[in-house]
Order: structure tokens, then C-alpha cells, then sequence
């Protein structure tokens, strides 16, 4: 039995912010698949990440990457085996950690990738008006802010 007397999941926000996440991430991973980079779109994230920053620790991309710390670990070490990125051990509040560098071959790699799937995003680009674009961003931020304070408030 059909019932209107709430909002279903399927119409909410929030489903179709998923959706539209595994579009985003099907997509990427087609653009990966299409060229064959030799690393997958996780693997690069870490990299593109890297880029902007001189050193991580582990916990500190898996939040930028959205990833738990033990799917980090694997594509850590998985882009160490190919020599993208470098670990040194330091000391940081008294306690051992690796922190994360990029390689000369690992930026050489994300350049790489950028180069070859720019196209393909940009033909996606061109569809959306650049206002809506930065809209939808600044939308999302915001929800962003709100869930983030009720989830706190709840905690």
C-alpha cells in the first residue's frame, strides 16, 4: 500500500546525492578504465592529494580521500611498490609516524592521468553552466555545514 504521508528515500536530497556520487565514481572509474593509467582512480586520488600537500600521515588522507585508514593503507603501499610515493618516519606528539611524500615518478604520473582525462571531464563541463556549477558547490557546502552541526548536536 502506497502511502504520502512522509517523504520516501528516492525523493529525498540525500538520495540523490548518492546517486549522483556513484555517477561521479562510475565515470571516473570508465576515464581510468578507457586510457589503462596502470594505477586505478583511488590510487590517484591519494596522488592528486599529495600534490597539494609536501606530507600526510595516513589518517590524514584517508579523510581526504574519504577512505578508512585500512583501505589507505593498502593503496599506500600499493603506490609505494610502484615507487609514486616515499614514507619517512618522524616523531609527531612523542609517537612514530610515516608521513606521506610524492615522488618525481608519482607527479610525473598524476600529470600524466590529468592530462588524458581532462577531456573527458571537460566535455561534462561544457554542458553545465559554470553559475550552476559553483551554485551546486556552494549548495553542498552548506549542507555540508548543517549536517555537520546536527550530527554534532546529536552525538
Amino acid at each position: 500500500m502506497k502511502t504520502d504521508l512522509h517523504e520516501h528515500f528516492t525523493d529525498t536530497i540525500f538520495y540523490q546525492i548518492e546517486l549522483t556520487a556513484k555517477y561521479c565514481k562510475l565515470l571516473g572509474q570508465q576515464v581510468f578504465e578507457k586510457f589503462d593509467s596502470g594505477i586505478s582512480l583511488e590510487e590517484y586520488s591519494v596522488l592528486d592529494v599529495l600534490t597539494i600537500n609536501d606530507a600526510l600521515c595516513q589518517r590524514d588522507i584517508a579523510k581526504l580521500i574519504l577512505k578508512d585508514r585500512a583501505n589507505t593503507g593498502k593503496l599506500l603501499d600499493t603506490l609505494a611498490g610502484k615507487g609514486y610515493i616515499s614514507r619517512d618516519l618522524t616523531v609527531k606528539n612523542n609517537r612514530p609516524v610515516k608521513l606521506v611524500k610524492i615522488t618525481d615518478e608519482g607527479v610525473k604520473k598524476v600529470n600524466e592521468i590529468a592530462e588524458k582525462a581532462r577531456p573527458n571531464y571537460n566535455l561534462i563541463k561544457e554542458k553545465i553552466n559554470k553559475r550552476h556549477i559553483s551554485k551546486v558547490g556552494e549548495l553542498l557546502k552548506e549542507l555540508r555545514e548543517i549536517l555537520k552541526e546536527t550530527i554534532e548536536i546529536q552525538i
